[in-house]
């Protein structure tokens, strides 16, 4: 079987080069990775020489156009979707707002929508506030203990009147890959639709939205290894379902639908440096694929398998120890949960156990991280909350051990 050549993928990342970089084991990936090599090199380039509105007949505008386009096709293979149905939007937070505005005029007033209390609030707010218009919001629980849903509470929720169902592909505390498809057939069955934030999943796994068989999916490029920028895929029949958010001579354009402002001209372009760096996984591992979302597939195997290998010893501590409580599935397993691990105990506050990681040398973090729902549920103080330390496929073994010595010294 193929492995990670690890080696050749740190060499992808310039930061990594970087001294004081290289004195930190970074393990707070979930909040924002290293952008790949490719993706600054595209980066500087359009911003040197290609600053400028596209769409004209001069040189440097014709350049940038082509950038933005190239862009589009190929970060539509991370979704595995049209390039019409990608939309990239300053932040996902932003996107979902715009969202929930666009679809609103589409449902009556007592019409239901279910939110889950472990979604990140960008995936969670937005919808909430749909109450004040009139709409039912009906919430998906979590464990108190784990933090997890039961995806058997999702039938006594979703009724004739839902519209909506939006959740968390895996949330960026619990970690925990949730069933989207059986949610997905449960809301499509009374002809609802159904969002899913996938921030906290897609750096670590290939998104198929045909398999999913969801109406929206979002995520942020900028924990996938590219600029901050937030991507969004919406079907093309809710597309043309929903009313129009931007300019009203745009109107028949698919692509300008829910952006109503979109990101810098020079960022989108600069976002196909992901999926070539992707490609260069791919060239280097197993050699020539034609089809770009195949060649993803591949390469996202190589990092669940390292991230599982990540991730174990982790996993293990911590369900050894008595007061420690990890968040989510107990399982090292990446088709269950993400290298995402965050965990509370009754010896010591989350601030204390962050401060010694931090004096190790382990970036990380501790807080609610936005999931401030899913960590008052924990019965948790959601300003010191959970500590968490993240993994994706560029970490090395040794950055783990590091964070394990002081881990093992204090629980």
């Amino acid at each position: 079987m193929t492995t990670l050549d690890l080696d050749y993928v740190r060499a992808q990342f310039p930061a990594f080069a970087d001294a004081d970089v290289a004195r930190w084991a970074h393990l707070e990936n979930a909040g924002g990775s290293y952008a790949a090599g490719q993706v600054v090199d595209l980066l500087t380039d359009l911003f040197s020489t290609a600053k400028v509105q596209p769409e004209w007949d001069f040189g440097p505008s014709k350049k940038a156009s082509a950038a933005m386009a190239r862009a589009r096709t190929a970060m539509a293979a991370t979704f595995n979707a049209d390039a019409d149905e990608i939309h990239f939007g300053p932040s996902t937070s932003q996107n979902t707002y715009v969202l929930a505005q666009a679809m609103r005029p589409m449902w009556a007033e007592g019409d239901e929508i279910v939110v889950t209390e472990q979604d990140h609030e960008a995936n969670s707010g937005a919808w909430r506030r749909l109450a004040a218009t009139g709409i039912t919001v009906r919430e998906w629980h979590v464990d108190p203990v784990s933090g997890l849903l039961d995806p058997a509470d999702l039938d006594g929720l979703v009724g004739e009147r839902t519209r909506l169902v939006t959740m968390t592909h895996a949330s960026n505390v619990a970690a925990t890959i949730n069933p989207v498809r059986r949610a997905a057939d449960l809301v499509h069955a009374v002809g609802g639709h159904i969002v899913v934030d996938g921030v906290s999943y897609a750096p670590h796994g290939g998104i198929d939205v045909a398999a999913l068989d969801c109406d929206v999916y979002l995520y942020s490029a900028y924990k996938t290894y590219g600029p901050h920028v937030g991507m969004m895929y919406t079907r093309r029949a809710l597309l043309e379902a929903l009313t129009h958010q931007g300019h009203f001579f745009n109107e028949s354009h698919l692509d300008t639908r829910v952006t109503p402002a979109g990101p810098d001209h020079a960022i989108i372009g600069a976002s196909a440096g992901i999926v070539d760096y992707y490609d260069a996984l791919h060239a280097h591992h197993f050699g020539d694929e034609p089809d770009p979302v195949a060649r993803i597939a591949s390469v996202s195997s190589l990092f669940a398998a390292h991230e599982s290998a990540l991730m174990a010893p982790l996993v293990d501590l911590l369900l050894d120890r008595d007061g420690v409580y990890l968040v989510g599935a107990p399982s090292a397993d990446a088709t269950v949960r993400a290298p995402t691990i965050a965990f509370h105990s009754d010896g010591r506050s989350s601030a204390s156990i962050y401060d010694a990681l931090i004096a190790a040398e382990v970036s990380c973090g501790h807080g609610h991280f936005y999931a401030h729902r899913l960590v008052s549920a924990l019965g948790l103080d959601p300003d010191d909350g959970v500590v968490r330390v993240s993994m994706v496929h560029y970490n090395t073994h040794a950055e783990v051990a590091r964070a394990l010595d002081v881990l093992d010294s204090l629980l």
